[in-house]
């Protein structure tokens, strides 16, 4: 501004701040290209903020843009867009001896659990989430006040009828759970149980980490001012988690894409609806063409009068 203004000369203010007067002379040479990669890192990192440097690479390389991850790094350092997050270090209370089965193809394990969250009047609600451990899919997402033993079965039933029958189902010990409604219909279904430890929530592993996906990205972020509110903005979440959003452990890949790999079978082209919300409308089958009322067995009907 000093030379600009006439105030002094550019060799001086060149020698004051350690540059080369080369430096000072020479115009920028940024390519538009350089200059559109920057922009479009800016605009996944703000849309994206949870994002590290190399989840924001592959989405380029998703759309066409050929990028270095290191480039992605420092463009992001630069804007201040750097990801800082803390993590509080637990101890565990003990070591597991129960064999953990690894899901090895499509619909081999599913996991279900809980959480909690509030909406702006302070009212509570919780979530139950459904997640195939293979390829990561969100399979359901089930937003309410209460969740009884009966909505488990309800939602749980939807999933059967649209993706099929896994072979086991992982839990924690929660009274929804072990309910003996839960177990009966279970069993009548051919589904088998593997339930963790008491206070070992690492033997289910991949609930968790989903869970901290779901609160970090989504359930931090939004202020639900209503119960529908909270459950169309979960369910948003949860198409672009499995259509959108790039998975390290599947080497960057979406878990549709990763699904559709490795069974060869295409979704249609569109993400498939939460069986959550199908379940409690009565719409069944793959596409949710047809409406039906399922045919509630005894032991359905025996759940229902005890809760």
């Amino acid at each position: 501004m000093s030379v600009e203004e006439g105030l002094g000369r550019a060799a001086q203010a060149c020698r004051a701040m350690g540059l080369a007067k080369s430096s000072y002379y020479r115009a920028s040479e940024e390519s538009a290209e350089s200059e559109e990669k920057k922009q479009r890192i800016k605009e996944l990192s703000e849309r994206h903020p949870r994002y590290g440097y190399r989840r924001i690479r592959a989405m380029l390389k998703r759309g066409g843009m050929k990028v270095n991850a290191k480039c992605v790094q420092r463009v992001r350092r630069a804007e201040g867009l750097q990801v800082s997050r803390k993590q509080r270090r637990m101890k565990r209370v003990g070591v597991s001896t129960s064999e953990r089965k690894r899901a090895e193809e499509n619909n081999a394990v599913w996991s279900w659990d809980f959480v909690h969250d509030q909406t702006e009047g302070g009212g509570n609600f919780r979530i139950l989430t459904l997640l195939d451990e293979y390829s990561r899919r969100c399979l359901a997402v089930h937003v309410g006040r209460s969740i009884r033993a009966v909505d488990v079965i309800t939602v749980v039933e939807a999933a059967f009828a649209r993706y099929g029958k896994p072979q086991h189902l992982r839990s924690d010990n929660g009274p929804e759970f072990i309910a003996y409604a839960v177990q009966d219909w279970l069993e009548d279904s051919q589904v088998k149980t593997m339930y963790i430890k008491p206070g070992s929530p690492w033997e289910n592993g991949h609930i968790e980490s989903f869970h901290d996906k779901l609160r970090d990205e989504c359930l931090n972020r939004e202020m639900f001012g209503s119960l529908r509110e909270a459950a169309v903005v979960i369910e948003q979440w949860r198409c672009e988690y499995n259509h959108c959003r790039p998975h390290s452990s599947l080497g960057y890949q979406t878990p549709e894409e990763y699904a559709y790999r490795q069974t060869n079978r295409v979704d249609g082209g569109y993400a498939p609806p939460n069986p959550a919300p199908l379940a409690a409308a009565g719409v069944w089958g793959n596409k949710g063409a047809t409406a039906r009322q399922p045919v509630k067995t005894n032991n359905q009907q025996m759940a229902e009068l005890q809760f």
